[in-house]
């Protein structure tokens, strides 16, 4: 029973799976649009929202700029991505409440049959 059971294992160990979120979650922020199962872009989903709601709510209030800042560095472990976060994501969504991204179904992958999604942010850059 999953009875006040949260989270997704996706059959990792912790540290894996740590690792795997803030992969996908950078290269999301990176390209805007990734290609990816949907279990994994169910279970990164929030994480990516979370951190555009922080950087926007920072941008808002500027005495917690810094710390905000740093904390987003510290999940990405990256400052170019973190600075794009603040840079340009908090500002595009200053207007919207959440529901930073949206996921399409592209059917299963060939070699497991896997369901497959595009997750990609709302507002973005089409290409």
């Amino acid at each position: 029973m999953r009875h006040r059971v949260a989270g997704f294992q996706l059959s990792r160990t912790a540290d894996q799976r740590k690792a795997l979120f803030r992969n996908l979650v950078r290269e999301l922020y990176l390209h805007e649009r990734i290609v990816t199962t949907e279990a994994k872009a169910r279970a990164i989903r929030g994480d990516a929202e979370r951190l555009i709601t922080k950087a926007k709510r920072s941008a808002a209030a500027e005495g917690n700029r810094v710390h905000a800042q740093r904390q987003v560095v510290a999940y990405l472990n990256d400052k170019t991505v973190a600075k794009k976060v603040f840079d340009v994501f908090a500002p595009r969504y200053a207007a919207r409440n959440g529901g930073y991204t949206r996921m399409i179904k592209i059917g299963k992958r060939q070699g497991d049959a896997a369901d497959m999604v595009i997750l990609e942010l709302v507002d973005g850059v089409t290409a």
